[in-house]
């Protein structure tokens, strides 16, 4: 069962940017998100996970209103517009 953790958009995404990851207190312990559901708002965005920064051509498309259920290394992911005034709304679990 996943549990909500937080949400972020990002909507400036003119150069590679990453996740800003929430921390959630469970029990007085603090625990970190390990997956998410990324979405594109307004333009496609690329993505990389791979610790090379997408660019406008290079990267993993992510269109518009798709979803992306990303459960490898959070802060490894970044994000980059394909075209100006892409946004990204995230919702994190863990």
């Amino acid at each position: 069962m996943s549990t909500p953790c937080g949400y972020q958009q990002i909507t400036v995404l003119s150069s590679a940017a990453g996740l800003t990851l929430p921390t959630a207190q469970i029990v007085g312990a603090y625990q970190a998100p390990t997956r998410c559901l990324i979405t594109a708002e307004s333009q496609a965005v690329r993505w990389r996970d791979d610790g090379t920064d997408p660019t406008a051509a290079i990267g993993y498309p992510l269109a518009v209103g798709a979803e992306l259920r990303y459960d490898g290394n959070l802060k490894n992911i970044k994000f980059i517009e394909q075209a100006a005034s892409a946004k990204l709304n995230i919702v994190y679990f863990y």
